[in-house]
């Protein structure tokens, strides 16, 4: 029977408007339920309407006359049911697309796709060069099926690192304890990246209008900058709270304490009214490292001026982003002005003043426009005069910088020749030498006058002396200063330059005197403690001295 036009018309505009809600065995019903109504014939007409085989309408049709149940659990197709995977079809196809995607120690190092960015598209297209025909869809499913996934690089690699660092960091820690316990104040400072000032691109996005954009310049040249930004971030660990000096000039030592200052007098002091001392932990280079002398210089300055007891905590180095300033202030900056040109100083300080937090977090920024030279020297007399103490656990990384200098009754600074040296009863306080060294010298003894009878026969190259025994220079120090000296050393892991001035002789016979007592030491299997602490400079002696009850004081002897 010939089905008229109209009637399939009709059939596929109906076709056209229900078959796209219904899935695959509801269509396949759909399409049978008309055939059977439009009888012989029927089954090629709904086929030619609705634009599928003729075999999907007859497979409705008998699936409609059977009357078979519901798929279980909502399927379509029975199992096994729909087109055979890509892997399925081609076993190969997973083996050749890991080892396209392979870490490149464990890959082919002859594959083309290594030294290229690894994208679906050129992974569907490297397949299909080797004859496994896989769009880039198809790759996407298998690599995630794979245990694969998208991934940036990851900042976890510190280089070397120091084998006390974790001890640091712990050390750090009850630091930061101890002195919040006491209600004194804890900041972490650093500085954050420098900012070029002008209409240059800043990363990040924000919302606008659809197709209306920051117009800002193609190229970011220095020469076309307007200035520069130098955020210097002090972070207080307990108020949560940042503040945040922006210098135009340079990073330098100076800039860092001043920051420092502008805080403490800012808000420091308002926050800690009843401060005795204040903790730092800072970076452990750049203008706030722990070898920078400026920066102990100006800290210096800054405890005499505000009375504080300052102690310095530097990270380890290679942990700079591990310092709290970090991710609890700089990371809030960033964030809120991502995307918004730093087109001047004033758009940079109010953006740093108007970052907040959902924890709390709230900031106040300045600018400083105040001049910081830089190559300033500090010599070894102005360093020497910096009352610092350094911890018995790495000194140079933590230390205490006192507002007060003690006062000693001889010279603050080493001289080549000094004529006065300390007087040696105050040097052998046990305080200082962690020992009673009366008992040691005569341990020493015999073994002493032995080695001095050898040195006054023979030269140190083993040929005859020239001088008769008891000829030449007296020795400045006897055996019992010479064990003095040593155990000095051990104990306040003093510089040569230090125990120069102290007893009034030089470097070189510090360092001839160590050795040689050093070596009769290990002869009498005597074991030095660790350091009780680390002095880097005489002022640093004399403070640690009179915080333990030991004065110090010179002897008039005369020049040689």
């Amino acid at each position: 029977m010939r089905i008229p036009s109209e009637v399939l018309d009709q059939l596929a505009l109906r076709f056209g408007v229900l078959l796209p809600h219904l899935n695959e065995r509801q269509q396949r019903l759909a399409l049978a339920a008309e055939a059977r109504l439009l009888g012989h014939g029927g089954v090629r007409a709904v086929a030619h309407a609705a634009r599928v085989s003729e075999t999907t309408v007859r497979k409705g049709v008998f699936e409609l006359e059977g009357g078979e149940a519901p798929l279980p659990d909502g399927r379509v197709r029975r199992d096994g049911g729909g087109r055979k995977s890509a892997e399925e079809l081609d076993p190969l196809l997973v083996p050749a697309l890991l080892a396209l995607v392979e870490p490149d120690e464990r890959g082919d190092p002859m594959s083309p796709l290594r030294w290229t960015t690894k994208s679906l598209r050129s992974l569907a297209g490297e397949l299909t060069r080797q004859g496994h025909a896989a769009s880039a869809p198809t790759v996407g499913r298998l690599l995630r099926d794979n245990g694969f996934s998208l991934q940036a690089n990851a900042k976890t690699l510190e280089g070397a690192q120091h084998p006390d660092r974790d001890a640091q960091f712990r050390y750090i820690n009850d630091q930061v304890k101890d002195h919040q316990a006491d209600g004194q104040p804890v900041v972490s400072v650093d500085t954050k990246k420098k900012e070029v000032v002008g209409e240059f691109k800043n990363a990040g996005r924000q919302w606008r209008p659809a197709g209306e954009p920051v117009r800002v310049d193609v190229h970011d040249f220095p020469g076309d900058a307007l200035g520069k930004a130098l955020p210097y971030g002090i972070y207080d660990l307990a108020a949560d709270t940042g503040w945040v000096n922006v210098g135009t000039d340079h990073d330098t030592a100076a800039f860092a304490v001043e920051s420092i200052r502008r805080w403490w007098h800012g808000q420091g002091r308002l926050d800690y009214p009843q401060a005795r001392r204040l903790l730092i932990t800072a970076d452990a280079g750049g203008s706030n490292g722990y070898r920078t002398r400026a920066f102990k210089t100006e800290l210096a300055a800054f405890a005499a001026r505000t009375g504080l007891t300052v102690t310095v905590c530097h990270m380890p180095p290679g942990t700079s982003k591990w310092n709290k300033v970090e991710h609890r202030l700089f990371s809030a900056i960033t964030m809120n002005w991502r995307g918004r040109p730093l087109n001047s100083h004033e758009v940079v300080v109010q953006s740093i003043a108007a970052t907040t937090t959902r924890t709390g977090l709230t900031v106040h920024a300045e600018l400083d426009t105040s001049a910081y030279p830089t190559g300033v020297k500090v010599s070894d007399a102005e360093l020497n005069a910096v009352p610092v103490t350094g911890h018995a656990f790495h000194g140079e990384w933590n230390y205490t910088v006192h507002p007060h200098l003690a006062s000693p009754a001889g010279p603050t600074g080493p001289t080549s020749e000094p004529a006065a040296a300390f007087d040696r009863d105050a040097l052998s306080h046990p305080a200082l030498t962690g020992m009673t060294r009366t008992a040691l010298t005569e341990t020493l003894t015999a073994d002493w006058q032995t080695l001095q009878k050898q040195d006054a026969t023979t030269r140190r190259d083993g040929g005859q002396r020239r001088r008769a025994p008891g000829g030449g220079r007296k020795a400045k120090l006897d055996l019992a200063d010479r064990v003095l000296v040593t155990v000095l050393q051990q104990n306040l892991a003093l510089s040569p330059t230090v125990l120069a001035h102290l007893f009034a002789v030089s470097k070189d016979t510090i360092r001839h005197t160590t050795s040689e007592i050093r070596r009769l030491m290990d002869q009498h299997a005597h074991t030095p403690q660790p350091p009780a602490a680390h002095l880097t400079t005489l002022a640093g002696l004399l403070v640690h001295a009179t915080a333990h009850g030991a004065t110090l004081t010179t002897e008039t002897k005369p020049a040689s």
